[in-house]
């Protein structure tokens, strides 16, 4: 393993359990709309590629109608703003560890396929938002992951050359990113997927808990 210089986080699964928050707004749409809901846990495996995608894994099997899947995300979009926060909050060992990243100096990023304004306003309220060189989440500016140039415009913006980045997050999507972009790609084992998903997908090192993230810039990694 190269020498890691900084590295970009995932969001959702990584540093904030936002499960049930996403789960209650889309199955609260979906309920609006006259479409059956989903258990919170099935959300496990829907959340990841962005709202748009989370809208047509949700719906049932069949209904692939434009209008009605950006009327999903519309209603989602709306019932997740009145509750983004109810039981949303970071993972235990999230805030140590980017406290302590942060007072090694090691730069550090967030990219999300949870939209722009989401994102800020997640970190904002649940994280150090200072700690950040910066926050990305979806916006027509970038494709979403695991399309690399997000990455790669986050890793220009750090002055950062891309291969000496990690790239931690809970899924397949994001393995793929830290691939594609030539980054060091981290699995995190507490998050939404399941650690056959992050092996299959390339991670290079797995982490059981926050701290583990914190070796790799420690040279205690294994």
């Amino acid at each position: 393993m190269s020498t890691l210089c900084g590295i970009i986080f995932d969001l959702d699964g990584t540093l904030l359990d936002t499960l049930r928050d996403i789960a209650d707004s889309m199955n609260t749409a979906l309920r609006a709309l006259g479409y059956p809901s989903h258990p919170v846990d099935d959300y496990r495996l829907m959340i990841g590629t962005g709202v748009d995608d989370l809208a047509r894994r949700s719906l049932p099997e069949g209904v692939s109608d434009p209008a009605i899947i950006q009327k999903t995300i519309s209603v989602m979009r709306e019932e997740y703003g009145k509750r983004w926060a109810d039981t949303t909050r970071p993972y235990e060992g999230a805030q140590p560890l980017l406290r302590a990243l942060r007072e090694a100096g090691v730069p550090m990023a967030v990219l999300s396929n949870k939209p722009q304004e989401f994102t800020e306003m997640c970190v904002r309220r649940f994280l150090d938002e200072s700690s950040f060189s910066i926050v990305m989440g979806s916006s027509p500016d970038f494709p979403r992951k695991p399309d690399p140039a997000a990455a790669l415009h986050i890793a220009k913006v750090m002055g950062i050359d891309a291969a000496a980045l990690a790239f931690a997050g809970d899924s397949g999507t994001d393995m793929d990113t830290a691939a594609y972009a030539g980054m060091y790609a981290v699995g995190v084992l507490w998050g939404f997927r399941k650690r056959q998903e992050l092996v299959d997908h390339g991670a290079r090192y797995l982490a059981a808990h926050p701290g583990d993230i914190l070796k790799l810039f420690s040279g205690d990694a294994r």
